[in-house]
């Protein structure tokens, strides 16, 4: 069972970031919630690894669990 990779994965975070903020740019809520939702779909497609997946959720929902400081 393949280990998500929590670490930096990505050679320019912060251009990905730019962009990511881009394209969003002059959306509206609803369109920009649609853009995310279309873009984990995409993500998740391509990871393709139920089990990676799985602990990516995980840890996405962890930071909800966190309490406040």
């Amino acid at each position: 069972m393949p280990d998500l990779n929590l670490k930096r994965n990505l050679a320019d975070p912060d251009r990905f970031y730019a962009n990511l903020m881009a394209i969003h740019d002059g959306l509206s809520k609803a369109e920009s919630d649609a853009l995310n939702a279309r873009l984990i779909l995409i993500m998740a497609n391509h990871i393709g690894d139920e089990s990676v997946l799985e602990q990516a959720l995980s840890a996405a929902a962890e930071v909800l669990r966190k309490p406040e400081i």
